[in-house]
């Protein structure tokens, strides 16, 4: 008998991954399992473009809008909980589509995740002391000479760049590997792709959109919680630098483009890196729709 199929519907933020999901669940007859670290949380919405309510009717979807960002989910759980959702689905559905573009997310449902590699106390003690000398941006700077961005560091957390810096630097003395791991499914995926220019415009647009529908009222209400990891995001951070009066509102919106279109690019990066998906352009749906019924 065939194995069940996993269609991974991925690609940089604002490339239209949500209406392709829907559109190839649709002709296919399936759900959609969301692969995003931050639509996970009723607190944000609008910031983590959310589909929306005529969308969540057109097709089942999981993991959207289902916890709260005072509780942690890690790659780990995700990768727990999904698969054995996974076991649900497809007792009743040939396939499922997966969409999103958190690579963590994605590596630790389809490959598994390595084990980190042991601390180096003599390390962070000296990235805490270059921290406190000269601030973040050489800790900045130092991460990027270690090799291409990672999508799932946050550059302006210290703490989380100072682990990544840890890790990279263990990597380079004593690789850890570990074999893929067996799933019982197949696994086929697709990256959206654009011309950069296009993507670009995309991105500015989107956030100009959701500036206009609340963004700012929304990241004013979890401001008192910006200390959490779930707010540690593109879209929550600029604002937050606005309320402390470091960015005026015009500088914030600019920033939040700007680093969204960064992001974007260290998505692209990791999907070209870490799989092998095929690369689709548009229109996605369609031409995914095709590749998978020839």
């Amino acid at each position: 008998m065939s194995r069940p199929l996993l269609i991974c519907i991925c690609g940089p933020t604002a490339s239209g991954k949500t209406i392709t999901a829907i559109e190839v669940a649709e002709a296919l007859h399936t759900e959609i399992i969301s692969a995003d670290s931050r639509q996970l949380y009723t607190e944000l919405r609008i910031g983590t473009a959310v589909p929306s309510s005529e969308e969540l009717a057109r097709v089942s979807h999981h993991f959207i809008q289902d916890r709260s960002i005072h509780a942690s989910f890690t790659a780990g759980a995700f990768e727990r909980e999904t698969l054995q959702l996974l076991e649900s689905l497809f007792k009743t559905h040939d396939a499922v589509v997966l969409c999103g573009g958190t690579g963590l997310f994605l590596k630790a449902l389809i490959t598994g995740l390595d084990a980190p590699p042991l601390s180096n106390e003599h390390l962070r003690k000296e990235l805490q002391e270059t921290y406190d000398r000269e601030g973040i941006e050489a800790l900045q700077a130092r991460f990027d000479l270690l090799g291409p961005e990672s999508v799932n560091v946050d550059r302006n957390n210290p703490r989380r760049l100072m682990r990544a810096i840890e890790i990279r630097e263990a990597l380079k003395s004593a690789p850890v590997t570990q074999p893929k791991v067996d799933r019982f499914f197949d696994v086929r995926g697709f990256v959206l792709n654009w011309p950069r220019e296009v993507l670009y415009g995309r991105i500015n647009q989107r956030v100009d959109q959701m500036v206009l529908d609340g963004l700012e009222q929304e990241a004013r209400e979890v401001y008192p919680f910006r200390e959490l990891n779930a707010l540690q995001t593109v879209g929550y951070r600029e604002w937050f630098e606005h309320f402390n009066g470091k960015l005026d509102r015009e500088e914030a919106i600019e920033k939040i483009k700007l680093n969204t279109r960064r992001y974007a690019k260290r998505q692209l990066t990791w999907f070209r890196n870490q799989t092998d998906f095929e690369w689709i352009e548009a229109p996605h749906a369609e031409r995914i729709i095709n590749l998978l019924r020839s």
